[in-house]
């Protein structure tokens, strides 16, 4: 078994230890109290209606109202599946004659990643439920006929070794199931090694992170606080406001209800460190959805000042509102608005702080979103890199001179970080990039530089990108 194979099982492990063709018609293959066939629907549906596989989830696991011994299952079961689906096709490949139905090709991805990668389900039982899903959902006896004999043939004689792959770029694409195409980008800007750090953690279930609201609570009192509902809850050594959950659903805390916390990634806390706020400023957050950065500001403002927040959608400003509402913060005020026209609705150099979290390829998010490995290609890049622009050139025209402003992405990609800032940069000699002093100093180079590339092996977060610039006279 490969390093990356090995590693991934012991991390399954750690987390188990804690914590096509369309269905007979009349037969509901959703939820009918089999776990495997609700994870096998779902990853039908992300593959044929390129749904969101973390939407589909939840939105499944609430209208179900699946029991939490079978929630825990049936994320595993899909997240997994997804995450390793290059590496079953892999595995499969040689057991394979013929053409599969998708549905078929799902169910033995399905199952093959139970025999792999997670010891606790009996390798006969993955089989035999696969056998009698097969049954429940074929035209014909022959299909799970074709299931049994592949998953038996594989228990017998084993899956191909991915050590063997000589080319290092599709041995590092097949162990970690990421398309080769990205793997090469990865390589060429970081090298071989931190590549497959960073995409072996891609597969790791993400951490799960709370930031305490400073405006209701020290980090203590709300350590305590979730210590009192008997959360598992350690403090972050990165970030003094965050914490992080061991186990439990801090969404359904008291601490989360009365506003003392928040969910938030927590690289994600990073930018309102380099935006530097101060209480009483007039700040604006251009792209601001789901918010979770403008609650962060608005609290680093003590909530007093002005924080405007916009994005596109109606929806997403009204959750913005919400969340504002829930925390406490009074000083946040929503507009729908594309930030690219933000020039049209505000004064000039108006502004003492500007944050754009700009749109992106979203690749630093892979664990909580793996389908996206598989949906994005790199003719995004050149579109994202436009758009990206447009918006920094729409902040520079509202920042004061003397003002700072941050631009930060949840992607690892070159061109969408380093290469808008280099742009942005050359075209406005009057900004340069500006070293955050108040960054906790965990946060080494953005205290030194102003600009911080975040993997998600670094302090096992989201991958993140922040830039911080003042306006110069």
């Amino acid at each position: 078994m490969s390093k990356a194979k090995t590693e991934k099982k012991r991390a399954r492990q750690a987390a188990n230890g804690n914590k096509g063709a369309q269905a007979k018609k009349g037969k509901s293959a959703i939820w009918n109290g089999n776990v495997r066939d609700a994870a096998l629907t779902i990853l039908l549906a992300v593959d044929q209606s390129q749904a969101y596989s973390n939407l589909l989830l939840h939105q499944t696991i609430e209208k179900y109202k699946i029991d939490a011994k079978d929630r825990g299952l049936l994320t595993e079961l899909t997240y997994g599946t997804l995450q390793y689906k290059m590496t079953l096709d892999y595995y499969l490949e040689p057991y394979v004659r013929g053409k599969l139905d998708d549905w078929v090709r799902w169910l033995l991805r399905l199952s093959l990643y139970q025999i792999v990668y997670l010891d606790k389900i009996p390798d006969h039982a993955a089989v035999n439920e696969a056998v009698e899903i097969a049954k429940h959902r074929a035209r014909h006896r022959g299909v799970s006929a074709t299931v049994n004999g592949i998953l038996r043939s594989i228990l017998r004689e084993g899956v191909q070794d991915t050590t063997k792959i000589e080319d290092v770029t599709t041995r590092i694409s097949i162990e970690t199931s990421h398309p080769e195409w990205l793997v090469r980008r990865y390589i060429d800007a970081f090298g071989v090694e931190k590549t497959e750090d960073l995409l072996i953690e891609n597969n790791f279930p993400p951490l799960q992170t709370v930031r305490v609201n400073a405006t209701k609570a020290d980090t203590t009192k709300g350590l305590e606080t979730l210590w009192e509902e008997k959360y598992a809850v350690r403090r972050s050594q990165t970030i003094p406001e965050c914490l992080h959950i061991v186990e439990g659903q801090p969404a359904k805390s008291q601490a989360f209800k009365d506003g003392v916390i928040t969910i938030q990634d927590e690289s994600s806390m990073i930018p309102a460190y380099a935006l530097d706020v101060e209480p009483g400023m007039r700040v604006y957050d251009m792209c601001s959805a789901p918010g979770g950065k403008t609650t962060h500001i608005a609290e680093k403002m003590n909530n007093e000042g002005e924080l405007i927040a916009t994005d596109l959608h109606q929806h997403k400003m009204k959750l913005i509102q919400q969340n504002a509402n829930r925390l406490g913060l009074s000083i946040i005020q929503t507009q729908v608005m594309d930030g690219r026209k933000s020039t049209e609705a505000f004064e000039k150099e108006s502004f003492d702080r500007i944050l754009v979290d700009a749109p992106c390829s979203g690749l630093g998010v892979i664990r909580r979103k793996p389908d996206i490995k598989y949906t994005k290609s790199e003719a995004d890049f050149a579109s994202l890199h436009a758009i990206q622009l447009d918006l920094l050139e729409s902040a520079y025209e509202l920042l004061k001179v003397g003002g700072k402003m941050v631009y930060s992405t949840c992607t690892i990609d070159k061109l969408e970080n380093n290469g808008t800032v280099e742009a942005f940069l050359e075209k406005h000699p009057d900004l340069v990039l500006a070293p955050v002093v108040n960054a906790p100093e965990a946060l080494t180079e953005l205290r030194e530089t102003g600009m911080m590339q975040v993997f998600p092996q670094d302090f096992n977060s989201d991958g993140f990108f922040v830039a911080a610039f003042e306006k110069k006279a």
